[in-house]
């Protein structure tokens, strides 16, 4: 009896980050699918939202080239930026969808960086 006491307590350290990890993130999508019946699309709480959302994701795509980490700090600002307009371009040629967009981007982020860079 004695064994299973100390593997007892090995354990809920792990249970604990589980339930408290679990709580902490999906309460919000609970409470989210809860309220989103009850708002209307054209909400001002949903328009600030969306903008709110979307200020974040321009600010991440702004410091990646700008102020980029890792291996992507080992290209040119010139081809970071070319491969972002040249995503943007095929987003907006295809009708504001997002894969074409991002694998354009990439395309020509990495086949510059291959084609110009490599060593």
């Amino acid at each position: 009896m004695s064994e299973i006491l100390p593997l007892t307590n090995a354990w809920w350290p792990y249970i604990a980050i589980l339930i408290g990890g679990w709580f902490a993130t999906d309460i919000w999508r609970f409470l989210g699918v809860f309220a989103a019946g009850k708002l209307r699309e054209d909400s001002e709480i949903l328009l600030w939202v969306r903008a709110v959302a979307t200020a974040l994701v321009a600010g991440v795509i702004a410091r990646l080239i700008l102020f980029p980490t890792g291996f992507l700090s080992e290209t040119p600002m010139g081809l970071r930026v070319g491969a972002a307009i040249a995503g943007f371009v095929c987003f907006k040629l295809s009708r504001d969808r997002l894969l074409p967009g991002i694998a354009v981007a990439e395309m020509v982020l990495i086949g510059g960086w291959l084609l110009f860079f490599a060593p």
